[in-house]
């Protein structure tokens, strides 16, 4: 079959300028539904963590026909934690949509995946998405927009990109922003004839693995455009990549993509991007051929992880009362089984055991792959986010983003104090209407944590992108939580007697009723040590009335940790206990003797 009617593209953008509302209306416009069909809003964000938060973290595959013509679509997140799901479909696609909000204009992964879009030679198409939206500036968004084509070096036919201005709530699209505003029609001519047709290379079968899935009846599959040739089902291919022995294995299955669908194929051809099912191990970046003498195809380089975790067997009092997958072997599968299908995280065995090195692009990205194991059923303790260190001619190296930050004018000296603060270097600062844009460069350990300390600044009103920069040399030790905690020293069920008195010492994380052991932390303190507690202590009973007998005690709301949140608030000598219903803190060390006496040990070196 001929692949000129094909054009496979991915859509990029930063998060929540509406690149998954964009597939939505694609799918609508090009009849993949009926007229009555009822279909949820970001139907491509299927994940239950993606609706929850509502961003994308998957990259995922659909198919719509327009016309003549085969529209192959990648949909990738936003998020720059989640930059390698950006990175991997590069090679399996020849154009890309950049969507870009028409008030907020190019942000930090808007940044990223432009550049590497550009490096790999893809041809772009520019929509400056919700024009609809007040106070939006689509003249000023193009211009910079350009500017951006020409700080990254784009090409004289990636420069002369074509613009289109719309709403992809509202379903439409033109080549103004003056209209009209009444179809998807241009953006679909705009793919046809601005996106070029897969080049085919020469010779028999060969594609790149882009992507890993898994289907209950074939198990693994492979995702990825097919270079050249046609496979058929039944047919044997190899497997293969540098530094590994040849793989072989008889096609069981192909599959394409229609919709939000797959659906079974006899053959797939040049320049389409199919699912194939056969292998029983096979990981992204490898090359299937129908000759086992080929070379490779290359893999578009992949930046290196900058945050570090530990993963370690739940070893506390309450281990293995909600989680089912609780040991050692069953963690170490998981975390292995995800580095298959995610190439950005590294996973490794430490000197202790039980205990596993994760290491991946930043602390969101672990984050959600914790929340997926308790989901699962799998109980987990996390420690806090590290940086990766080089060492370079005795110097070491750490780390640094380039941050950029969106608060209210009133907000942007505190801003800038607590950015200085965590060791940043203000580089400049644009004024708008009423607000600010901060831009400095940080080293990404006092990005840690740093969400929350914004939200808080600004009431809410502050809005932060970051993207990693370079490695500098380490800049000295950065504070970033300048409290103590409460420490339980005992196990038991809390008692709100105990914490009525509690609550002049701090802030609570724990309730009345509540099951606590020895070593976890159920407060702040707002001075910087730990002060261990009793929340189990009971009022005693005696013969004498009172004078507060029979009033009830009022406790104020105790402070409830998402699981992002108690991984950036944890210090370097607590973990974060995560099971399927509950997150809980705790020290590394539960005894308190022997706690005191490891300090007292380390103070005396």
């Amino acid at each position: 079959m001929d692949a000129t009617p094909i054009r496979n593209i991915a859509i990029i953008a930063h998060v929540d300028h509406g690149k998954t509302t964009l597939v939505d209306q694609l799918l609508r416009k090009s009849g993949s539904f009926r007229a009555n069909q009822v279909i949820a809003e970001r139907a491509m964000d299927s994940m239950d963590l993606e609706r929850e938060k509502g961003i994308t973290i998957k990259a995922k595959n659909t198919s719509v026909h327009w016309k003549e013509a085969i529209i192959n679509i990648v949909d990738t997140p936003g998020h720059a934690d989640f930059g390698a799901e950006v990175e991997r479909v590069m090679r399996m696609v020849d154009g890309v949509l950049l969507v870009v909000d028409a008030y907020e204009g190019p942000q930090a992964q808007t940044r990223f995946v432009l550049r590497k879009a550009l490096q790999e030679g893809l041809h772009p198409i520019v929509v400056i998405n919700k024009i609809d939206r007040e106070n939006s500036d689509p003249a000023r968004v193009h211009d910079l927009v350009l500017e951006l084509f020409l700080e990254l070096e784009a090409s004289e036919t990636q420069f002369n990109a074509p613009f289109l201005y719309g709403s992809a709530r509202d379903g439409y699209m033109s080549l103004s922003p003056q209209g009209p505003h009444d179809s998807m029609d241009p953006l679909f001519e705009a793919i046809l004839r601005h996106i070029p047709a897969p080049r085919i290379g020469e010779g028999p079968f060969r594609m790149l693995v882009s992507n890993i899935d898994w289907n209950d009846y074939v198990g693994r599959v492979a995702l990825g455009k097919i270079h050249s040739g046609e496979i058929r089902t039944g047919q044997t291919v190899h497997a293969l990549r540098e530094g590994l022995p040849l793989r072989t294995a008889k096609i069981t299955k192909i599959f394409e993509y229609s919709a939000l669908a797959t659906q079974d194929t006899a053959s797939g051809f040049a320049g389409h991007i199919v699912g194939i099912a056969g292998f029983e191990e096979l990981d992204i970046g490898d090359t299937l051929s129908a000759d086992p003498e080929a070379a490779p195809l290359p893999f578009v380089a992949i930046d290196p992880p900058t945050i570090r975790m530990q993963f370690a067997v739940n070893d506390g009092p309450l281990a293995g009362r909600e989680g089912k997958l609780v040991t050692s072997r069953q963690i170490r599968d998981r975390l292995f089984r995800e580095m298959k299908s995610n190439i950005s995280i590294h996973v490794t065995d430490t000197a202790t055991a039980g205990v596993f090195d994760v290491s991946a692009r930043g602390a969101m990205q672990i984050a959600v792959l914790v929340e997926q194991m308790r989901r699962e059923g799998y109980e987990v303790l996390v420690s806090r986010p590290t940086v990766i260190t080089r060492q370079e001619g005795g110097t070491v190296l750490e780390p640094f983003e380039t941050l950029y930050v969106d608060v209210p004018e009133d907000c942007l000296g505190s801003v800038m104090k607590s950015i200085t603060a965590r060791r940043g270097r203000i580089e400049r600062v644009d004024t708008h209407r009423s607000t600010a844009t901060v831009e400095a460069t940080i080293p990404t350990r006092g990005l840690i944590g740093y969400e929350t300390e914004l939200v808080n600044a600004t009431s809410g009103r502050g809005v932060m992108s970051h993207l990693f920069k370079e490695y500098q040399p380490h800049c000295g030790e950065i504070t970033t939580r300048s409290t103590g905690t409460l420490v339980s020293i005992e196990q038991g069920e809390t008692k709100a007697y105990a914490l009525d008195a509690l609550e002049s010492r701090g802030r609570l994380f724990v309730s009345a009723g509540e099951e606590v052991y020895e070593g976890m932390i159920i407060g702040e303190n707002p001075r910087q040590e730990d002060l261990p507690v009793n929340p189990t202590k009971a009022k005693q009973l005696t013969n004498f009335r009172s004078q507060g007998e029979g009033k009830g005690i009022q406790l104020s709301p105790k402070l409830v940790f998402s699981l992002e949140r108690a991984i950036e608030y944890i210090a370097g000598d607590e973990y974060v206990e995560a099971t399927p219903k509950s997150i809980r803190l705790r020290k590394r060390i539960l005894d308190s003797h022997t706690r005191r006496r490891l300090a007292k040990a380390a103070a005396n070196v």
